[in-house]
């Protein structure tokens, strides 16, 4: 297989990626993430666990492109994240990477309706949220997490179940490469959870996204196609 090819196959990449707060070499200084390398192949599933302060969380953010590392390399798509100014990052969050975080709160935007929650990546890309074929990808996407003909409520009339089905449409709508899920049913209930579970797993296996879940949960570890385990800041 020839670099270009590679690069293609390898949807995200993390080469000696460190992450520290504090000052280096100071008594404050906490080492997050260390040294850590690994290459995710497009078309896959695979969660992260680890311990509580295990740097489960940090690779997440690192890897998203919501923090940037102390140092090394992240790469989505064989885009080198570090290379990219603030607003070049932005656009590729937005463009290419979909996520479904842990908190209700932080998934939905309760003064918009369930399908204009689904639809705001496009409209904050520069589309008319008014426009027929965008609201038509809405409820499309809305039928496929089994939400059909709820476009128009709040989301506040969801249950927490609900409201992760929601976000793994919005997550869906742009096309991304790379889908990240936070602990994304750390607060549901074991039927809930698999009806998420699930919509990720079909995002890989119907569409050929790209899924990197951290979680706690073993069971919920257990859907992936590769378990990667943290402990200490370093994959183990």
């Amino acid at each position: 297989m020839d670099t270009v090819t590679a690069m293609r196959a390898t949807a995200l990449s993390l080469e000696s990626v460190s992450r520290r707060y504090g000052r280096r070499g100071g008594a404050r200084e906490t080492v997050a993430l260390d040294a850590v390398s690994c290459a995710v192949p497009a078309g896959s599933f695979t969660a992260v666990v680890g311990p509580s302060g295990s740097g489960k969380s940090t690779f997440l953010q690192c890897a998203a492109g919501l923090d940037r590392p102390t140092s090394g390399t992240v790469r989505i798509g064989g885009t080198d994240l570090g290379s990219l100014s603030e607003a070049a990052l932005t656009r590729l969050r937005r463009d290419r990477v979909g996520f479904v975080f842990q908190s209700h709160a932080l998934n939905l935007v309760r003064s918009l309706s369930i399908v204009e929650n689904v639809v705001l990546p496009l409209v904050l890309a520069g589309a008319d949220p008014a426009d027929a074929g965008v609201l038509a990808r809405g409820q499309d996407l809305l039928a496929r997490v089994g939400l059909a003909g709820r476009g128009a409520e709040s989301p506040t009339t969801l249950s927490g179940g609900q409201q992760q089905r929601v976000a793994v449409a919005r997550a869906l709508v742009t096309e991304p490469a790379v889908i990240f899920a936070d602990e994304p049913t750390a607060s549901l209930d074991p039927e809930s959870a698999a009806l998420v579970l699930g919509l990720l797993r079909d995002a890989v296996r119907i569409d050929g996204r790209t899924v990197v879940m951290v979680t706690h949960d073993p069971v919920a570890a257990s859907w992936a196609d590769t378990v990667l385990t943290m402990d200490g800041g370093r994959l183990r």
